[in-house]
């Protein structure tokens, strides 16, 4: 933990010094997101947190090494990066009806998914404010929290961490106040916006809340290009999944459905290619 902050700090220095000379903010918003003329910002200055085979596996976030067992992951990032390409689409929403649907394992397994592509800069965000779960995957609790990023009390390089070399998240501390109010903002709106201009990622993915839970996603919704809404097999109700599709695509573009936690596998996928 120790060798962990010292790296943070050393790399949170060396950012700022690399930063002293940019542009400053403009005086619309006070926000303290960075910009810089047209460049991208360094990624390889923002701190590397370990995330273990061990771990991985225990949290089935098989798409970290690849293989037999992260397939339907590859197929999945597959389909959803050629919908956004030809659309030319950067934002994706995970969403799904209910919680324990396994938004955030799907959302992170595709993060990592998309990642193992090293031309691609992947952005992985936490969203979901009011019951955070991501760095409970990942195992790591940033010193501060994605939602005060976007209240713009803190810059993003400060909670910003990698897992892989163009994998970059925006994790959660402990829960937020307020998020429908708070995406509702035009504040939001500004730092989002400056983030992707900052960092220049190729896809941003977004955990958001549950959308039979609160309001949290009307507002939300409209800031991305398309969503993916999980639903758990044997838990998910019909009219519950039909009436969130439906609201989706009154809010956003609708990627499409996952059907998670099946106990079924298809032996037609043919995933014994890999035996």
């Amino acid at each position: 933990m120790e060798k962990l902050e010292a790296a943070m700090a050393k790399a949170r220095e060396r950012r700022k010094a690399v930063l002293r000379e940019a542009a400053a903010p403009s005086s619309k918003t006070s926000v303290t997101v960075t910009q810089r003329s047209g460049q991208a910002a360094d990624w390889s200055t923002v701190p590397e947190i370990p995330f273990v085979a061990a771990r991985a596996r225990r949290f089935r976030i098989s798409a970290l090494l690849g293989g037999r067992d992260a397939t339907p992951y590859d197929l999945l990032r597959s389909r959803a990066l050629r919908l956004m390409q030809e659309n030319k689409w950067s934002r994706l929403a995970v969403t799904s009806p209910e919680a324990a649907c396994g938004k955030s394992t799907i959302a992170l397994n595709l993060a990592l998914s998309l990642a193992r592509q090293k031309d691609l800069r992947v952005m992985l965000f936490d969203f979901d404010f009011r019951r955070p779960n991501l760095h409970k995957l990942v195992g790591h609790v940033p010193p501060h929290s994605m939602h005060e990023v976007l209240n713009g009390e803190v810059p993003f390089y400060d909670i910003a961490v990698r897992i892989t070399e163009n994998l970059i998240l925006g994790l959660n501390a402990e829960s937020g106040k307020n998020p429908a109010e708070l995406f509702q903002s035009e504040r939001f709106r500004e730092v989002l916006d400056l983030i992707q201009r900052d960092w220049q990622p190729d896809v941003m993915i977004f955990d958001t809340p549950p959308m039979m839970a609160s309001d949290d996603h009307v507002s939300l919704m409209g800031r991305v290009d398309c969503a993916l809404l999980v639903v758990a097999a044997e838990m998910s109700k019909l009219p519950n999944v039909d009436f969130c599709e439906k609201e989706l695509g009154q809010l956003t573009n609708v990627m499409g459905i996952v059907l998670n936690k099946c106990r079924y596998p298809d032996d037609t996928a043919g995933y014994a290619y890999y035996d």
